[in-house]
């Protein structure tokens, strides 16, 4: 069973306004974005998957359109600083989660960010929005720096209560924040969501909720844990019952939310969009067992799925990784009038499109000295206009599941550099999703275009490299170490 139901008769209550609930007329859309932490490309049923339940996230993507090739970094962090700068994690120079993975003795050194938080001279999503003229709202993760001058409050956001740890039953928050009746970290997010949105309904306003479902360690009720395990297994998908169960946490957030927009009054003058920062995790780079909390006993010793959440299949490997599976993201958008209900689109989107969209819709102006690498995605959004052709670039320098690795998508080509020993792979994911087959030999002239316009814009945003190691130790090679500004 749930812990509550966050109907907007609750919240109401809990924020003291009574009567009814009037929709104010804005000139600007109101935007709710929803951002699921470590959710896969194909765990959702409307991408596929046959053992997962989402049922409002089958609604949204029935009311809106549904990307099929959008691209996030392989981790948090990354994805995070480029959706607040709208740049790439390369240029912003957060190209790995805060602090980082480090292997010290490894072929090569990896690099390290300059500083560990979202650079101050950074213009953020919330700043734009704000200047835009909306209140802004962030709930959640933010993994950008967690000293108090680096909160998203001071960041853009006028409400803001970021997580700060306690896992998934024993949030806690900075600032403090008290639940209503609440100790769900899912819930705890939707109801500052609601309230926000409600005490903000007469302006437009800019809400950002930041789930951590569904990142290891994973934990979820047991009710819904027990309903997966009982369920009917897919035999080609991990069917993780506690893994199921957080999407499920995810889902109803996402339906609590909707319900708020539509009795508010706000639905036709209200974007919604659902996102995840990164692939699926199938297993832990650090190979150790995935459940905690509550939730660490659901298998026993020597099950698989100890250690297996999910799977990308047919997209190639998980977070951590360039290939599809670490990269490609879900991303549902609803926006009544605007957008054709139901329908799918093969637009290529990133990450670091997100400001310059929200940018469009408010109708503000382009941060000064802010270098943008993003596109609106109004045209893909409102008339499935797009360029077929469009680059997308993902670098990630570290070692995690894989060799530090840079890469380039280009219409249905894709080309992946590895940065130890310099090789290039390059795939057709028309034909080949699954990146097995490496066309470097047999399409020499696109591999060399490829090649030449990935370095061409690794040069252009200073892209940092790793170097040779002197301690690099063959032996002890594999070995996690305390990264330096740990």
């Amino acid at each position: 069973m749930r812990i509550v139901s966050l109907t907007l008769s609750v919240v109401l209550s809990v924020v003291g306004v009574s009567g009814p609930v009037l929709a104010a007329d804005h000139s600007k859309p109101n935007i709710v974005f929803v951002l699921a932490d470590d959710l896969g490309g194909r765990d959702l049923p409307v991408y596929g998957n046959r053992f997962n339940e989402a049922p409002h996230i089958d609604r949204l993507a029935k009311q809106g359109v549904s990307f099929h090739n959008a691209y996030a970094a392989p981790v948090c962090s990354a994805t995070r600083a480029s959706i607040q700068s709208g740049q790439y994690p390369a240029r912003v120079g957060i190209f790995d989660f805060i602090p980082g993975h480090w292997r010290p003795y490894e072929e090569v050194t990896v690099p390290i960010h300059a500083v560990q938080h979202l650079p101050e001279d950074i213009a953020t999503l919330g700043d734009v929005m704000q200047s835009a003229g909306y209140k802004t709202g962030y709930f959640g993760k933010w993994h950008l720096g967690s000293k108090k001058e680096l909160l998203p409050n001071a960041r853009g956001y006028d409400r803001a209560h970021m997580y700060a740890g306690g896992g998934f039953y024993a949030p806690k928050f900075k600032p403090e924040y008290k639940s209503s009746e609440n100790n769900r970290l899912s819930d705890v997010l939707t109801e500052m969501g609601i309230e926000f949105m409600k005490e903000s309904r007469e302006e437009p306003f800019f809400l950002f909720v930041s789930h951590y479902d569904v990142h290891v360690q994973l934990d979820a009720d047991r009710d819904l844990i027990n309903r997966y395990l009982a369920k009917d297994k897919d035999p080609d998908y991990a069917c993780n019952a506690v893994y199921a169960a957080m999407i499920e946490h995810v889902d109803n957030s996402v339906g609590d939310l909707m319900g708020a927009v539509d009795d508010l009054g706000l639905a036709d003058n209200t974007i919604f969009i659902f996102y995840s920062d990164n692939g699926g995790v199938d297993n832990r780079f650090d190979n150790i067992p995935l459940l905690g909390g509550r939730s660490q006993n659901v298998y026993p010793e020597g099950h698989p799925l100890r250690y297996i959440a999910t799977s990308n299949a047919p997209l190639r490997a998980g977070k951590g990784t360039l290939y599809e599976g670490g990269v490609r993201v879900p991303l549902i958008v609803k926006w009544p009038g605007e957008i054709e209900a139901g329908t799918t689109s093969e637009a290529l989107v990133s990450s670091v499109d997100f400001l310059p969209t929200f940018l469009e819709l408010g109708q503000g102006k382009k941060p000064k000295g802010q270098t943008l690498d993003g596109v609106s995605m109004l045209p893909a959004l409102t008339e499935n206009q797009f360029d077929p052709k469009r680059e997308v670039f993902t670098h990630y320098p570290v070692y995690h599941h894989e060799q530090p690795m840079s890469a380039l998508r280009k219409g249905d080509w894709k080309i992946v550099e590895n940065l130890v020993s310099g090789e290039f792979d390059l795939y057709n994911l028309k034909y080949d999703v699954n990146e097995m087959t490496d066309l470097k030999f047999s399409y020499q002239q696109k591999a060399g275009e490829m090649k030449k316009a990935l370095e061409k814009w690794q040069v252009s945003t200073q892209a940092q490299m790793p170097v040779a190691n002197p301690g690099f130790d063959s032996k002890k090679r594999y070995e996690w170490g305390k990264h330096p500004d740990r």
